[in-house]
């Protein structure tokens, strides 16, 4: 079992049956993807390029993504958290997950398909 699988499954529920739908639905829609463990917590690349990542904290899971100021549709289910880059769909219950909005966040950010890190970190000066 690899880290991040590890992470999921050792959540106390609610929150392990939230993540465990959450990844249910990531790898439905984006098949090819890639669950690795980077930062202490699940990401979701594909084709090299991270797609969201999730996060259990306090009494919430984060469906976290980049690319929010591309999406037109669901918006007001974003929170940003005091977060410059990133936007999330915050879940408490999975009763709480809307499969219409991730799905629809997730087929934006493959269809985005850029490297959100490449866009936030600045360029390294050359050296001389």
């Amino acid at each position: 079992m690899n880290p991040a699988e590890a992470y999921i499954l050792k959540q106390p529920e609610p929150y392990k049956s939230i993540l465990l739908q959450l990844q249910a639905i990531v790898e439905a829609v984006a098949p090819d993807s890639e669950l690795l463990y980077k930062w202490r917590i699940p990401f979701y690349y594909c084709n090299g390029i991270p797609l969201c990542f999730l996060n259990q904290s306090k009494d919430y899971v984060d469906l976290a993504f980049w690319h929010f100021d591309k999406m037109d549709q669901f918006t007001e289910h974003f929170t940003d958290a005091k977060r410059k880059s990133i936007r999330s769909l915050r879940y408490k219950s999975v009763e709480d997950i809307k499969d219409e909005v991730v799905v629809y966040v997730l087929e934006k950010q493959l269809e985005i398909n850029t490297n959100p890190f490449k866009l936030i970190l600045k360029p390294k000066k050359p050296r001389t």
